[in-house]
């Protein structure tokens, strides 16, 4: 599997172990930066960058995820999700990673790496890449409310109303 990766400064560290813990495993992994330390680094344009990537190589029929980390992971999910068919979740144990996949397709992980050690990030993300897409019906449907959402601003009748 292609694995995108991109983060601040925060994460960089844990980015570098990463991909090599990634490249061990098999998958493919391409670096969207930073390259270098920098405490005043933007994270928007690299996590904007791995996400346009996911998409990218998913149209193609290449199976890809990403993965983006910061501080907190906040930050990264958000610069994500505004990319159209992005599905990026934040996770912080191995159930939401799972349950992302799960029930949510998600395609992008974000994860605070002031939050969890090294170890900890690993055992996330070899979740989240393990765990398949249920396919279950009730998710298939909230996604694609989400997605109609996303295209033109479609959404159910409000029951209320």
């Amino acid at each position: 599997m292609r694995i995108h990766i991109a983060t601040d400064h925060a994460g960089l560290d844990f980015s570098t172990r990463l991909q090599e813990h990634l490249r061990s495993a098999g998958h493919e992994v391409t670096d969207h930066g930073p390259v270098a330390y920098d405490a005043l680094d933007d994270y928007p344009a690299f996590c904007i960058r791995a996400a346009q990537a996911v998409v990218a190589d998913q149209a193609a029929g290449i199976e890809a995820l990403g993965v983006v980390f910061g501080g907190s992971g906040n930050g990264e999910q958000i610069a994500a999700n505004k990319v159209h068919g992005i599905r990026a979740a934040l996770v912080w144990n191995t159930s939401t990673a799972q349950l992302a996949r799960e029930h949510n397709d998600a395609n992008v992980i974000s994860i605070g790496a002031r939050q969890h050690t090294f170890e900890e990030v690993t055992s996330l993300i070899d979740a989240f890449i393990a765990t398949p897409f249920s396919g279950e019906e009730r998710h298939v449907r909230r996604i694609a409310q989400i997605a109609d959402f996303e295209r033109d601003g479609t959404l159910l009748p409000d029951p209320r109303a």
